[in-house]
């Protein structure tokens, strides 16, 4: 079996694919150094001890009489951080865990809901307080500035004193109102506009919540974006603002229509398995257009519609909420922030929500750019309950050479179902530039399936799966040796997160990344790029180098999947596993596909470095794309998961595998597939990189993809 040189150059990898047995130093190392199984499982960490609950009920307490004991609060309110809106069967199984009647936990969430509710009303109460106060002062001070002048700079005449209802003071009333009106224009035509105006108990005057401006993420500043793009991401001037606001309410009820109509404007595709749009209908159905096409740019339209399980508030706000958007389609946004928001819309919904905003969506290979827009997105609930959000471009404001998409109306809509259930019908539609595009994806992206309304679609229905396996109260452990706790399950779940977001980041071919290539032909590019670690205790400190590589498989993409996933064949492409037996430890299935799961694998082999080494696995598949993400894991660390502790503090570098479905070659069924590592090459975070390194890491993934390609026997692929 072929074995790559991991030692050329003198310079050995610090990474756990490549350690031996003198230079593990402890089991605990953060640097994923790792150690020994024994005490993996052992039942040291174990809770004991007596409840409060007992304590509260010998201690009666006088003045409070409480329905629920401590015990029971907690785990409502841990639930209730995860799931504010219960279904029945939820309730019911809480009901039974904590010894409640069904219409008790009903009434404990209603409860909370409105104390939660009043005390943002309290709150928005305040602040508007605070600006009437403001305002009347604001007042008080001119009409004194008036009183003290004896000419009036108009006319030149005396001026009126105070308490003297002249026209003067009319004037001056009328202005101030006027002021008033102009802070508040735009997020109060926003709410003109959708029937449900914010009324100011205090003012009596219609006037909506006060803009909040959000900056760039932690660690990024505005440089981000760089280039000739800068000049997009300022914020926008008042009369910029109001072209805004008509824009986001023409596209909304353009979104609308695109959802609903058929044909002509939308046609099925030759081969029956998409709906495609005839341009021509399009542009009669809708003259009012955000902009002429740029030249050298294609349309890009698509349509999809699936049943999620999620109700429509919560998906609502995923949406409306950046972080929680750039979180769950980690793997199709590389990332996003909020620039502006123009309106926070109705009080206790997204209602009338306006922000500004820029993304980038990716494709997760280096060989694909990225796509950066400049948009507003809308939100709005219409009269028969459905909700809409709506995105389009704003760079037609301060058009740019640099502008390589353009989003026309996209969004999607939000259909409440029974059962806590939601029909989503989503619209992409956008103008590109795909020039840039390497050969190899050029056939997935002119499809429209690399960036597509579908892939949209399934990525949320398999978030949707994941959340409902992290809340849910009924787990199956199976007979596989660990079987976990509930605390343990969502500790586990969440450090899973961690890693696949990583991985998702480490991939694409973002502006904030430098990749390089270091060989490559015309269907077979490896390309490196470093990134140093510092004060980061999720990851080693040190230099970090991902290395990455696309190929096509002319393979189906199940059994490529299944092939990655499966621990017995691991031994096949895995050198850290090469010899090994591989066991899974743990499984925790959330999904309805059999391939969606977690899995705690541990490696049991003759050779001592090999023995025990315990890899954290998750393995995600959908119609559009698939991956196998894993890492190893610190023993100790691993442990103080399981037994439900922090998972934020456990340091790893996921690689893995991203599997795009895709046919060439005139075959049908083929795979699109990237092979990526990070990994530590140097515990120093101001070291150099050596060639040493990257020679290494290059013999790596070129044996590991010579090893898949022979295991499927597509050698000359």
């Amino acid at each position: 079996m072929i074995q790559p040189n991991i030692m050329e150059g003198g310079h050995q990898l610090h990474h756990p694919l490549y350690m031996t047995a003198q230079n593990t130093t402890s089991e605990s190392d953060l640097n994923i150094r790792l150690g020994r199984y024994d005490n993996v499982f052992d039942s040291e960490n174990q809770k004991g001890g007596s409840s409060s609950d007992d304590q509260d009920q010998q201690v009666p307490k006088k003045r409070f009489n409480r329905r629920h004991t401590r015990h029971q609060i907690q785990k409502m309110e841990a639930f209730f951080k995860e799931c504010p809106l219960p279904n029945d069967k939820q309730k019911k199984e809480l009901s039974r865990e904590l010894g409640l009647t069904p219409l008790q936990v009903k009434f404990w969430f209603q409860n909370k809901r409105n104390q939660i509710k009043t005390q943002h009303e309290r709150h928005e109460n305040i602040q508007l307080r605070t600006e009437n106060e403001k305002l009347s002062a604001d007042n008080v001070r001119y009409r004194e500035a008036l009183s003290r002048h004896s000419l009036c700079p108009n006319c030149g005449g005396p001026t009126p004193t105070i308490g003297e209802m002249s026209f003067y003071e009319h004037n001056l009333r009328v202005e101030n109102a006027r002021l008033r009106e102009e802070i508040d224009l735009n997020s109060a035509i926003a709410a003109e506009n959708m029937g449900n105006p914010v009324v100011n108990p205090l003012l009596s005057s219609t006037v909506p919540p006060r803009p909040v401006q959000l900056g760039p993420p932690a660690g990024m500043g505005g440089e981000m974006y760089g280039g000739a793009t800068g000049d997009l991401l300022s914020e926008p001037n008042e009369a910029d603002k109001n072209i805004i606001i008509e824009l986001a309410i023409a596209a909304m009820e353009e979104l609308i229509m695109m959802a609903q109509m058929g044909e002509p404007l939308w046609m099925t595709s030759l081969d029956g398995a998409s709906v495609v749009l005839n341009e021509e209908e399009y542009i009669r159905t809708f003259p009012r257009e955000t902009g002429p096409k740029a030249a050298g740019f294609k349309c890009e339209a698509s349509r999809e519609a699936s049943v999620v399980i999620m109700n429509t508030i919560n998906l609502v706000e995923i949406l409306m909420d950046v972080s929680q958007w750039s979180t769950i389609f980690s793997g199709v946004v590389s990332r996003a922030m909020t620039l502006e928001v123009l309106s926070t819309g109705v009080s206790g919904n997204f209602n009338g929500a306006m922000q500004v905003m820029t993304a980038e969506i990716q494709v997760p290979s280096p060989l694909v750019p990225t796509r950066e827009s400049y948009f507003v997105r809308y939100c709005k609930q219409h009269a028969d309950g459905t909700w809409a959000v709506v995105d389009v471009s704003l760079d037609n404001l301060r058009p740019s050479p640099a502008v390589r998409c353009r989003r026309r109306p996209s969004g999607c809509l939000f259909q409440e179902m029974p059962n806590g259930h939601s029909k989503v019908t989503w619209v992409e539609h956008v103008e590109v530039d795909y020039r840039d595009v390497h050969n190899l994806y050029k056939q997935l992206v002119n499809s429209g399936h690399a960036f597509g309304a579908k892939r949209w679609v399934a990525t949320l229905d398999r978030q949707c799966e994941r959340l409902a396996s992290a809340t849910a109260t009924n787990i199956q452990t199976g007979d596989i040796g660990v079987t976990t706790n509930q605390d343990g399950r969502k500790s586990m779940l969440k450090l899973s997160e961690r890693m696949v977001i990583s991985f998702y980041a480490g991939v694409s071919a973002s502006t904030t990344h430098t990749w390089t290539t270091i060989s490559g032909t015309e269907t077979d590019n490896i390309r490196i790029m470093t990134r140093k670690s510092m004060d980061d205790p999720g990851t080693p400190p040190g230099i970090v180098l991902n290395v990455a590589t696309s190929f096509w498989l002319p393979i189906p993409p199940k059994r490529v999947f299944d092939f990655l996933r499966e621990e017995n064949s691991r031994s096949e492409w895995d050198i850290l596993s090469n010899g090994g037996v591989v066991q899974e430890m743990t499984h925790i299935a959330n999904g309805r596909d059999t391939g969606n799961c977690l899995s705690l694998l541990r490696i049991n082999s003759d050779n001592s470095f090999q023995s025990k080494t315990l890899i954290l696995q998750e393995s995600c598949t959908d119609q559009t794309a698939s991956f196998v993400i894993y890492a190893p894991v610190d023993t100790v660390a691993m442990n103080v998961v399981l037994n439900g502790g922090d998972p934020d503090k456990v340091a790893l570098l996921p690689s893995g595998f991203a599997i795009l479905h895709n046919s060439d070659r005139g075959i049908p069924g083929g795979s699109l597939l990237t092979v990526a590592f990070q990994i530590l090459v140097d515990s120093v975070p101001t070291a150099k990189l050596s060639l040493g390194s990257v020679a290494t890491v290059n013999n790596l993934i070129a044996w590991t993809v010579e090893r898949i390609k022979a295991s499927l026997s597509c050698d000359n692929a």
